[in-house]
Parts: C-alpha cells; structure tokens; sequence
C-alpha cells in the first residue's frame, strides 16, 4: 500500500509532549484493525430493542424512545466486553417490570444472529477467496510492521471473546505482530478488562504510563490509556466505506473519552508512526 501522506490528516487534540520513548502499544481490534465485525451494532440494538418492546408499556415509551435509550447505552458500553452489555440489557427488563433472562443467554442469542451476519466474511478468508486486507483497516498491516521494526512490543485487547478474537486475527494474519499477545473477553467475565490487560503489561515490562500509546475506536480503550498516563490516539474509521473518510459518530464518541488525537486509519503509516515517535 503506496502511503498517502498528502491526504492523511492527524487531528491533534493534546501533542504527546514526553521524550519518554515509546516502548508498548495496545490495539483494539474490531473496528480499529478489523472489519470483519462491521455492523455488529446493526444486529445488536434490533435484538435488544425487541427484547424491551415486549415487556416496555407502549403508552409510555415509543419504538423510537426505546431504541434511544438501547442505543444510549449500548455505545456507552462499547469496547467492553459483550456480556456487559446484556447485563445492563437485563437491567432494562427489570426496570420495566419484566423477569430478565440470564445475561448470558442475550449474549449467546446475540453472538448467533451476529454470525449470520458476519459468517460470509470468515468463509471467504478461511476458503482464501478473499484477501486478508480486503478487512483489515486501512494501512493497518503497515503499521503494525513499523511498530515491530521499531521494536514497541505489541498487545491486543477486545471485548469479543477471546475464541473468536484469536480465530479472527489469524484470519487476517495479524498475530505474529502482537508479540505482547492477543486478548480476549472470557467466560467468567471478571477475570478480564482492557484495564487488567493495561496493568499487567505496564508491571512485566517495567514501564511508565507515558510509553505507552493506545489505539482505539471505542470509548472504554481510550479511557484506559488516559488513566495510566498513556497517549490514546482514536481511530474514526468509517467502517462500511473505509476510504479514508472520518466517521463522525466515532469521532465524537472518542473525543468525549479522551482521544489525544484523531486518525480516519492507517493509511499514511510512517507518518502517524513519525507523529507518535517524534513529539
């Protein structure tokens, strides 16, 4: 991929001003390099706003009133693991006089009508009938290949659980970059956070918070890297027309969380990586 500097524009909300070098970068996956996962909210808030509308007393809330307050909270909880999501989903149930299922149950309905959507994507990188960078996020193989070279170590961190984030990665070709590993959510959900995930990498490699960068499309990834004193760099990848365009949806979201700087991807990746580098 030729990189594209003269239309690449880093949105610069607070420079990163340490000298400190970077030594470690953490990754979201879905929807920061990943685009397999495209849509996930188009199948999860229909879900969810059919779960509340059968038990919601229409003379108080609309269609459009529910799927406000599912959308609300759905983009509120983003980046952190699913079954957070069902569970505040459950919550929602209660509140409106209705006996919830188990949160796990919304989450394994949730994943099934997820795979439906995505399953024609895994099948044409598993059959090689589609390139692995036909879904990854723009110049994101680049990237991670100047990372590397530059000898950051490298970590990922996601909400999806962690079977399918590891399958998924693989299915791009991606896991050889991320020497730092590959996170997931698990089943017992208390045992892993994007947070945990920051705290042990900051303790094994002695590191301060200022080397580290996070990258990020949701509001729970940057939050977490601001906390450590780390620099957050939102990525506002418009992810159904990846062409460089900023999604402003995300931009928003992400600015609200903290972002230090907007990126639309990795298209000019030797630039950001300079921009990161070179304060």
């Amino acid at each position: 991929m030729t990189d594209s500097s003269h239309s690449f524009s880093i949105e610069v909300i607070r420079a990163r001003s340490t000298k400190q070098r970077v030594r470690a970068a953490l990754f979201d996956f879905d929807g920061t390099l990943s685009l397999i996962r495209e849509g996930w909210q188009n199948v999860m808030v229909p879900y969810f706003c059919e779960v509340l509308t059968e038990v919601a007393d229409p003379n108080i809330e609309t269609h459009d009133d529910i799927e406000r307050v599912t959308r609300d909270f759905v983009d509120l909880i983003t980046g952190k693991q699913t079954i957070y999501q069902c569970i505040r989903l459950a919550e929602e149930v209660k509140a409106r006089g209705g006996t919830p299922l188990e949160p796990l149950l919304y989450k394994k309905e949730y994943l099934r009508r997820l795979q439906e959507r995505i399953q024609n994507r895994v099948d044409l990188l598993s059959h090689r009938k589609a390139k692995p960078d036909d879904f990854v996020v723009p110049g994101g193989r680049q990237f991670l290949q100047i990372l590397r070279d530059a000898g950051i170590k490298l970590y990922l961190a996601s909400g999806t659980d962690e079977f399918y984030v590891k399958q998924e990665v693989e299915l791009l070709k991606l896991t050889e970059y991320f020497d730092g590993g590959v996170y997931g959510a698990q089943d017992d959900y208390k045992t892993f956070s994007k947070a945990m995930v920051i705290d042990r990498l900051i303790k094994t490699n002695d590191l301060a918070g200022a080397e580290l960068v996070g990258f990020g499309d949701g509001y729970v990834e940057i939050e977490n890297v601001c906390a450590v004193g780390g620099y957050a760099v939102g990525v506002a990848t418009n992810e159904a027309n990846p062409n460089g365009t900023i999604d402003d949806w995300k931009r928003r979201r992400l600015l609200d969380a903290g972002a230090s700087a907007i990126v639309p991807d990795f298209s000019a990746p030797q630039k950001l990586f300079d921009f990161i580098v070179n304060p």
